[in-house]
């Protein structure tokens, strides 16, 4: 009984240090963005045509910061925390969409570290690599 208890003792204990599958910012811009903000994030994606309002282009958001990636505010456009009430915007507030899986913690600049959505978190992280 021993000999058998072991080998799934072992597996299990492996099991618990295997680390959390990564989130990737990229899948997630393909799955959710790509459409309107296209491949390279400059507002030309095949749906883009159709809406009634241009995408921004992702590409420039640093550029139109003072050269900053503001993370807490592109976070919060992607979520739709500060587009509620906002009925010209034709973007979906993906907040539902990316609060499945595990929270990881974020400091947004006040120094206080909030637990965010990891795809949140990756998304918005994808978006600071487009920055030109």
């Amino acid at each position: 009984m021993i000999r058998i208890l072991i080998p799934i003792a072992a597996a299990c204990a492996l099991t618990a240090c295997a680390p959390e599958r990564q989130v990737s910012g990229r899948a997630l811009y393909q799955d959710y963005c790509l459409s309107c903000h296209g491949a390279g994030g400059r507002g030309d994606g095949p749906a883009a045509e159709g809406l009634g309002k241009a995408p921004a282009d992702l590409t420039t958001i640093s550029a139109r910061n003072g050269g900053t990636f503001p993370m807490a505010q592109v976070m919060s456009v992607i979520d739709g925390y500060s587009r509620r009430g906002d009925r010209s915007s034709v973007m979906p507030e993906l907040g539902v969409a990316l609060q499945e899986g595990p929270l990881v913690r974020v400091d947004t600049g006040d120094g206080i570290a909030t637990p965010t959505p990891a795809n949140l978190v990756a998304l918005a992280n994808y978006l600071k690599g487009l920055q030109e």
